[in-house]
């Protein structure tokens, strides 16, 4: 049957990172479908893209996908793998010759060749292929080296130190050579291909059965060049789609392993609350179980042999006398509850649920014998589900953290413990009806299907730090989405406050943010336990990161439609740049942005962190600082604490939300639109992607995409909210607007659907922040099913002047941060005139924005003003540290601090430093 795409589809087709992309987004218009995509799943291919010659079959599944096979007693495989579900595909064009014991097949990308005149599997003597790469011809056959393979993932960062991991990062489905081969040819297989649990519970839950043994080959050859996009859409269409997360897991996550009773977990949110720090996820380590302690103290024993009290699943009840009372009350702050599971031990005689537990396993509970774990084991499986976490979810468990780190084979030969364990619970909340959530470590290929990754214990150091933003975005090359990495490091727990800072920004720009530590007293992840400084910074990291929660889900939304993680390495978007893969730490971000995060530490005198930047292709803004950059380039950027070098692509649309403490505590509204500077006759469009977050219902079209379209003539710009396609149980029916429009002029008049309204802060209107060229305009709730059109009208010549815009806002910030450098060495110095003059620039545009050209036309000047007299004083401090500290204490009274005085020339040289790298451009 024809594959049907559902309404609520992102995009059909891999889409550039230009700025034509999005544009390209907003004409999806398929018809609705009521089945979700795995409801077409089969298996089995289309005879017409099989090709049998003597003990081979060959299988088209795309033109550059091709699965080759050889099977000596000729009983081919046609159970869905691990790995591979759906093979009935539609039939692309190839041709077939045979010549005697020769065959060539050929489709618009590949050439194969094999020769059947030897005997046994395939060889490099028999069979190759060839495809075009850079207009040369690329030849693989068995056996060959994939040198250029651009890497996948790995089970663990267990004990990672920087990027000395334990476990080897494995092969990905991309390549620089442009060809990889998956050799699923011992790859356990399903019983069943009906994976859409249409019953609920009821439904028939495919099982892992064992290859059939004898001399075989199965192998796929992936040929797309370096279309690395298209490779990796067509992975997902035969591998399982990459499954949307809830909502809420794109919130913040607290996680540390501490034996907390319900009254400190009551507390930690309390915290939060208080601390105006947004949380979402409540992660309970392994001490919510009967503990180690408590089980000596019996005088118990694992009889498994596996170390005491890592299994449990009977609640402390001295830690927590009451968990459904616990758990409701965390629910009604807004809040979800993971807890941590080392399911290796079985179900030992202490636990609660022993007694039916033994008796479901055919076990007398008067033996005291236990149960053992053995998950491949149906039967054990589905007791396991019902008897143990069922009942815990009804209490209030939302989701379960699965932390195996045992045994990697389970009771049945080729099954790995930990892709199976992923499995049974994903599908399991799939068959009760859930979006399913789990938190685990990666098993193998195939585990793109069950989100979301336990990346491990690291080691909390910069290198650590270092190697997380390539390690997150390399796992797409395997569909792997949705790392979560223990932000903050894991061992040995403490951590500097710098380190600290930098790796909660990384955090809130990678897929999931979640702290996490180990059981250590000096362990800190509050983030308001930091000095101030560091606290304010982490804190509008976390804001920043709920701000961007409509983008973020809408680009998990895109991930889910092509395949695409939107975490990935910008080698996806630029394939034939060499900087695209030298650039380790630098990512893509969704469709909208590149991110590099900080991962050195500052300079001490300047305060400021160095990094090298590679802007791709394209226009491209430096979203902290309003600097324009042009590429292809590679560019030397400082950067303080408080800033992440975000780069916004021109144009951009970025939907985001207001400040929440939580995803849900209230709706989204206004729902607030960023449209950043568009050239002239540049047209911009995103689509906002929106569902009820509690079900898989979204797979079959029940959900909404809003249309965002931005347009620039001459110096009008043009914003559209065009109506809500869709719907969805709960959904808004009327919202607010907030328009921003940042680094560009302030606007001579606003017309919001044909009506004028005025500056002012009120419910309807638009103001100016000078400091950020930022303006807003306010609309008041409106239906989401009417259009609305806001016309911005700026003084002629505004869009021929925008030069005089760039870098703005981050002179402003280096002008305030050598303001407070200065003006702490009071008595001794403080800032001159000229630097305030310069620094109230955008507050007298915010009062006055009629005024701005002329307040940036004499910005540049008084700036160089600021400059020639600070550094007319650092001349004059140019003396002997101990002759200066002297001077400066002449007549300044004896509550003077000597302290500060010798710090003094320090002050002067970062003050100076910091207008230097924050000088406008003439």
């Amino acid at each position: 049957m024809p594959r049907l795409l559902p309404l609520c589809l992102a995009a059909v087709s891999v889409l550039p990172f230009a700025a034509a992309a999005p544009a390209a987004l907003a004409q999806s218009s398929q018809s609705a479908i009521t089945t979700a995509p795995e409801a077409s799943y089969s298996p089995i291919a289309d005879p017409k893209a099989i090709v049998r010659f003597g003990h081979t079959r060959f299988t088209v599944l795309t033109p550059q996908l091709i699965r080759m096979e050889y099977a000596a007693d000729d009983k081919f495989e046609d159970h869905p793998s691990f790995v591979f579900l759906n093979r009935r595909l539609p039939v692309p064009e190839f041709s077939v010759k045979r010549s005697g014991k020769k065959l060539t097949l050929i489709t618009h990308s590949l050439t194969l060749v094999y020769d059947g005149s030897g005997s046994g599997g395939f060889t490099a003597d028999n069979l190759t292929v060839t495809l075009q790469l850079d207009g040369k011809p690329v030849t693989w056959h068995p056996g060959l080296e994939d040198s250029g393979n651009l890497l996948g993932t790995t089970r663990t960062l267990d004990g990672a130190l920087g990027d000395k991991t334990r476990e080897p990062i494995g092969q990905g489905l991309v390549s620089r050579n442009g060809w990889s081969v998956v050799d699923d040819s011992k790859r356990p297989l399903f019983d069943s291909d009906d994976f859409t649990f249409a019953k609920g519970e009821n439904s028939e839950w495919p099982w892992v059965m064992v290859r059939p043994a004898g001399d075989r080959t199965d192998l796929y050859f992936f040929g797309y060049g370096h279309d690395y996009k298209q490779a990796l859409q067509d992975y997902v269409t035969v591998a399982g789609r990459i499954p949307l997360p809830p909502r809420f897991a794109f919130g913040a996550w607290w996680s540390r392993y501490w034996a907390y009773s319900d009254q400190e977990l009551e507390n930690l949110v309390r915290g939060f609350r208080e601390n105006d720090v947004p949380l979402d996820v409540l992660v309970i380590d392994m001490d919510w179980h009967l503990n180690k302690r408590q089980l000596e103290a019996k005088h118990e024993e694992d009889q498994s042999g596996h170390d005491l009290g890592w299994s449990g699943y009977t609640w402390n009840p001295l830690l927590f006398p009451d968990p459904k009372a616990f758990l409701d009350h965390i629910h009604k702050e807004g809040l979800k509850v993971t807890l941590n599971l080392h399911p290796a031990s079985g179900v030992q005689p202490w636990e609660d649920a022993y007694p039916a537990m033994a008796r479901a396993m055919g076990i007398d509970p008067a033996t005291h014998k236990y149960v053992p774990f053995d998950i491949s084991n149906k039967r054990f499986a589905l007791n396991y589900m019902n008897l143990l976490h069922h009942p815990l979810e009804k209490e209030g468990v939302n989701f379960w953290w699965l932390d195996w780190q045992q045994e990697l084979d389970s009771n049945l030969p080729g099954v790995n413990n930990t892709w199976w364990l992923n499995y049974v619970h994903f599908t399991d909340q799939e068959r009760e009806g859930k979006r399913p959530l789990l938190f685990h470590r990666w098993g193998g290929l195939g585990n793109h299907r069950y989100q979301i990754g336990f990346s491990g214990d690291t080691v909390s150091v910069w290198p650590s730090l270092a190697f997380q933003p390539w390690f997150t975005a390399t796992a797409a090359n395997v569909g792997y989405a949705y790392w979560s990495h223990d932000i903050g490091g894991h061992m040995p727990g403490a951590v500097e406050p710098e380190l600290f800072t930098r790796w909660v920004q990384f955090g809130a720009f990678s897929p999931i943010l979640r702290t996490h530590t180990t059981k250590n007293p000096d362990s800190e992840r509050r983030i308001w336990a930091y000095p101030a400084t560091y606290a304010d910074v982490m804190r509008n990291a976390f804001q920043m990161r709920y701000a961007l929660q409509p983008y973020i889900y809408t680009e998990a939304r895109r991930t889910y439609d092509t395949g695409l993680a939107f975490v990935h390495p910008l080698y996806y978007d630029w394939p034939e740049a060499d900087a695209a893969y030298s650039q380790r730490s630098e990512y893509a971000f969704g469709s909208q942005m590149i991110v590099q995060p900080v991962v050195t530490q500052m300079d001490a005198s300047t305060q400021l962190a160095h990094e090298k930047i590679w802007i791709p292709d394209g226009e491209w803004v430096e979203r902290d600082t309003g600097k324009h950059f042009t590429g292809p380039q590679l560019v030397d950027r400082n950067f303080s604490l408080d800033q992440i070098p975000v780069y916004i692509r021109a144009g951009a649309i970025l939907p985001m939300q207001p400040p929440m403490l939580h995803t849900g505590a209230k709706p989204v509204d206004p729902l607030i639109v960023n449209v950043y500077p568009l050239d002239d006759g540049q047209k911009s469009t995103y689509r906002l992607y929106e569902d009820a977050s509690d079900s898989e219902a979204y797979k079959s079209g029940v959900c909404t995409w809003t249309p965002l379209t931005a347009s620039q003539s001459g110096d009008t710009l043009t914003v559209e909210v065009s109506p809500a396609e869709g719907q969805y149980p709960g959904m808004l029916e009327s919202r607010g607007y907030e328009i921003r429009l940042p680094l560009d002029w302030p606007p001579d008049s606003v017309t919001v659907n044909g009506t004028d309204i005025a500056q002012h802060d009120g419910e309807s209107g638009w103001t100016y922040d000078g400091n950020r060229l930022t303006t807003t305009i306010r609309v008041p709730s409106q239906s989401v099913h009417s259009p609305l059109r806001v016309e911005i009208h700026r003084a002629p010549g505004s869009l021929a002047s925008r030069s005089k815009l760039d870098g703005f806002p981050g002179s402003i910030t280096r002008l305030r941060a050598a303001y407070d450098a200065l003006n702490s060495m009071w008595p001794f110095t403080w800032s001159s005139d000229p630097l305030i003059d310069a620094l109230q620039t955008g507050d007298r545009m915010h009062y006055h924005p009629q005024d701005a050209r002329n307040e940036l036309t004499r910005f540049s000047g008084v700036y160089a003003q600021a400059m020639d007299e600070l550094h007319a004083k650092v001349t004059a401090a140019n003396i002997p540290d101990d002759q200066l500290a002297k001077q400066l204490m002449q007549d300044k009274g004896a509550d003077t601090n000597i302290e500060r005085a010798r710090r003094y020339k320090a002050a002067l040289n970062r003050a100076l430093a910091l207008l230097n790298d924050g000088k406008p451009a003439q």
